[in-house]
């Protein structure tokens, strides 16, 4: 009994043996996040803990002005959440509907099974701009009138709006 429970027995307090000062479970870092994510938490879960805000710093702009804005995307949950998308393309920015500033049909990446992954609480932020022009052909751009315009943002989902993953603000170009 003495070798079981003493320092040279399989039982014992040796602290030298390989990755005795270690209290991480082997196992739990081999666990993928999106996997656990999509296996344990349900769609409307992970829809409510991430939030999409768009901002611009100037609500007015001359005409011809660049308009700088952000998207910032939360996960409010301290697990990390996989949300599936459409495409390769994890999220669109649109100019009074119109992705991208674009009034001709841009190509979509290839449909694939893939997600928009989020760290345990963690904040996204993209910095765009648009240049106060719409795409009307492959290669030609109008320049925006006087007038009020909606930038949105949201993740690339069907009805991102309606799931509360989308968000949009109005910016006034006006004349110089």
């Amino acid at each position: 009994m003495s070798r079981l429970f003493g320092t040279d027995g399989v039982g014992g307090d040796d602290d030298s043996r390989a990755g005795a000062s270690d209290t991480t479970p082997q196992s739990f870092a081999s666990v993928d996040a999106t996997v656990w994510s999509r296996r344990l938490l349900p769609h409307w879960v992970r829809r409510a803990a991430v939030s999409v805000e768009v901002s611009t710093p100037r609500s007015t702009v001359p005409v011809g002005s660049q308009v700088p804005f952000t998207v910032t995307m939360d996960n409010a949950l301290p697990v990390p959440v996989t949300i599936p998308v459409r495409s390769r393309r994890l999220w669109t920015w649109s100019v009074d509907g119109h992705v991208e500033a674009a009034r001709v049909d841009l190509p979509d990446p290839p449909s694939e099974h893939t997600g928009f992954e989020f760290g345990r609480g963690e904040r996204k932020q993209f910095d765009k701009r648009w240049d106060g022009m719409f795409q009307v052909s492959g290669d030609e751009w109008e320049p925006a009138d006087p007038g009020e315009y909606t930038i949105g943002a949201g993740l690339n989902v069907d009805d991102a709006p309606r799931k509360g993953l989308y968000d949009e603000t109005t910016v006034t170009l006006r004349p110089k």
